[in-house]
């Protein structure tokens, strides 16, 4: 799953989370879901200002991400943790050092039996020139970081495997 670090502003703090249940939900327009164990301290912030930031870290950022994801804003003040930058919501903390990041503003909070998932469309997408190939954005430059269960590792990304959507064409399956 890929890594993220949720940022919120929690009583007047800027706070981040890391989170690996993510994903973009919808294309146009862009939405994406967060899902939050429902006694994060993030999930204040998230539901009291209707935005969060989704910071996509690089491998180099990985003992910063793990931190974020070990002590809990309620204990420890990660303010200070990164450069922080705000953009068209003025409410949701960003990372500089993050690649990729996006800005969101929330939409939906479905409760679930553990868990919150926060459904917020994207208003703004920010990344460096550095990152990107032809306008897109380049995997290998951004470096982002992977998480697997049950073993709970941090893993980078590896080789390209094939191109979404043409891969397949030729597959023959053994019916």
């Amino acid at each position: 799953m890929p890594v993220v670090l949720v940022g919120a502003q929690v009583r007047g703090k800027p706070n981040f989370l890391t989170v690996a249940f993510v994903a973009i939900v919808n294309y146009d327009p862009a939405i994406i879901a967060i899902g939050l164990g429902k006694d994060h301290y993030t999930n204040l912030g998230i539901k009291r200002n209707k935005t969060f930031s989704v910071n996509i870290p690089s491998a180099r950022m990985v003992k910063a991400v793990d931190y974020c994801g070990i002590y809990s804003g309620r204990k420890k003040d990660k303010s200070a943790i990164f450069k922080i930058f705000y953009g068209k919501l003025k409410t949701a903390p960003m990372i500089e050092q993050c690649p990729v990041v996006m800005e969101c503003k929330l939409i939906k909070t479905i409760a679930l039996d553990a868990d919150e998932l926060f459904l917020g469309k994207i208003i703004e997408i920010y990344t460096a020139r550095k990152y990107l190939i032809q306008g897109k954005p380049d995997i290998k430059k951004i470096q982002p970081i992977v998480f697997s269960m049950p073993d709970n590792h941090y893993w980078g990304i590896g080789g390209k495997l094939g191109k979404a959507w043409k891969i397949g064409k030729n597959f023959k399956p053994n019916n």
